[in-house]
């Protein structure tokens, strides 16, 4: 299914002109718009109730009052009162400063006059869509942080004495606007105690951002997160909000730091020093309010040694710096791990499993976990889907091979060697995914989207 953000946007023309319907519906079918249209206040506010929108673009007066404006201010209050994130554009021919200024205090997100210039009514709606989309998205990120908090989400399992230090970390640092740094083997949990920190801060009610670095092309790094303009790329059809003014008042993680090219890394320097930005093609500087928490399973002070990375950066990006221990070193918590994703997945597939026999017990705490509590998380998965009836057996869990009892390659599928040789390049560098890559010839962001594919 496509995004919203990725199909045609539509607008709504509401006039009682039917020759300037027509010439707005031209305007717009070169920009590629999808266009409703409306003659009447009534028939406008009915659209807008029960179709979904990305703008308005509306005339103030209609057939019963020429001159006042009264019809389109009234439509424009009943349409705030209904979606205030809609973009609406107000237009008349009878212009005056009066009627602008009570336009704009009831929700209109900018005033054009008749007759319009083509050039800039395109640039104004193009702006009103590309922010209304913004602030869609921020209030769906807003709701989604609130489900996760009323649900008590998310939870950090971990009882062992190599997590205690972690929990007095997050306890101390969360509430404060302090910049961190995560480190640990790949899987280890850095994205969800990321999310953690987030929620117990006082940004809590602001945008929670994430951004794997280590996916991103050397070539869209700046406009992913800085954002871009309209033409300042062969691709640019339009501007574009990045991660940073997303996470405008909430908090950015930037998962994968260590891979964030050397040539990139003053830019995003000078943000984490001042707060400003611009977007890729435009001069005008943005100022953003964003708590930044990245993570990484490289050493970046042997990446500083090296000359790969700045040492400055470092000093902005680990004010805090924590570290997740390997699953490995956490046994005593795999059982509690195993049981909490038991239950999770079970609900979710509507299965009856509610324990794990002792031998898969034992076999979970033996087995090695080069890609630790996410490749928990994977087998648990997969044994709620292969098992039946209340118990979780060794055999469901699909680990035999990884002990020793692998079957010949020949027997094997492509995806379970890809998978099984990952595995063994993952434990062979201790869960370093850049040193793995390396090793397998992959290159970063192939070695990534394996890591995701298999669940490692």
């Amino acid at each position: 299914m496509k995004s919203r953000s990725s199909i045609s946007p539509r607008i709504l023309i509401a006039d009682d002109q039917s020759d300037v319907l027509e010439a707005l519906r031209l305007l717009f079918k070169g920009e590629h718009y999808e266009i409703e249209s409306a003659t009447s206040p009534a028939s406008a506010f009915e659209t807008i109730r029960t179709q979904h929108l990305d703008l308005v673009l509306m005339d103030l007066n209609y057939a019963r009052d020429t001159t006042s404006g009264k019809e389109g201010l009234d439509l424009l209050s009943r349409i705030t009162a209904l979606d205030e994130s809609l973009p609406v554009v107000v237009m008349t021919a009878w212009a005056s400063i009066e009627l602008a200024v009570e336009a704009m205090r009831r929700g209109a997100r900018d005033f054009v006059t008749k007759p319009w210039e083509n050039e800039r009514l395109i640039t104004i709606v193009r702006n009103q869509i590309e922010l209304g989309r913004a602030l869609r998205k921020t209030q769906k990120l807003e709701a989604e942080n609130q489900l996760l908090r009323s649900q008590g989400q998310p939870t950090l399992v971990a009882e062992s004495a190599s997590m205690k230090p972690v929990l007095e970390v997050i306890e101390r640092v969360a509430p404060s606007d302090a910049n961190l740094l995560i480190t640990g083997e790949n899987g280890t949990g850095k994205s969800l105690v990321a999310q953690i920190l987030h929620v117990h801060s006082r940004r809590a009610e602001k945008p929670f951002v994430s951004v794997n670095i280590g996916g991103l092309s050397e070539g869209v790094f700046e406009s992913e997160l800085f954002g871009h303009v309209k033409g300042a790329f062969t691709d640019a059809k339009a501007d574009r909000i990045g991660r940073f003014e997303l996470a405008d008042g909430g908090t950015l993680f930037l998962d994968e730091i260590g891979s964030v090219p050397l040539s990139k890394q003053s830019r995003l320097l000078r943000v984490l020093e001042t707060g400003e930005l611009e977007r890729v093609g435009s001069s005008k500087t943005i100022n953003v309010d964003t708590r930044v928490i990245s993570a990484t399973n490289a050493d970046l002070n042997s990446e500083v040694a090296a000359g790969k990375f700045r040492q400055d950066l470092l000093f902005r990006l680990n004010t805090i710096q924590l570290h997740l221990p390997p699953l490995r070193e956490r046994v005593e918590d795999i059982p509690l791990l195993a049981q909490e994703f038991l239950h999770r997945h079970a609900q979710r597939y509507r299965k009856e499993l509610r324990a794990f026999e002792p031998a898969a017990l034992q076999l979970l705490r033996e087995h090695s976990w080069p890609g630790n509590v996410r490749e928990l998380d994977h087998a648990i998965l997969r044994a709620v889907l292969m098992a039946e009836g209340t118990i979780v057996r060794a055999a469901h869990l699909g680990l035999g091979a990884q002990r020793g009892a692998l079957p010949r390659i020949e027997d094997m599928s492509l995806e379970e060697v890809e998978a099984y040789l990952i595995k063994k390049a993952l434990a062979r560098h201790n869960g370093n995914a850049l040193k793995a890559a390396e090793a397998l010839g992959l290159s970063r962001s192939a070695f990534y989207r394996r890591l995701e594919k298999y669940g490692l």
